[in-house]
């Protein structure tokens, strides 16, 4: 996967944590950190994928 999509998971993540945190869904809350933890990784990793080309 690609950059735009790593930051595409975390703009999802943290919409996903923010509603949670104010319907007060703390599993909600919680998947959204999880899924933009996710996304970071994944941009991370293709910067370390296109770097060592």
């Amino acid at each position: 996967m690609g950059k735009a999509k790593g930051k595409a998971k975390q703009v999802k993540g943290a919409l996903k944590e923010t509603t949670g945190r104010v319907t007060g869904d703390p599993k909600q809350e919680a998947r959204g950190h999880i899924e933009k933890l996710e996304g970071k990784a994944q941009e991370t990793a293709a910067k370390i994928k296109k770097s060592g080309r």
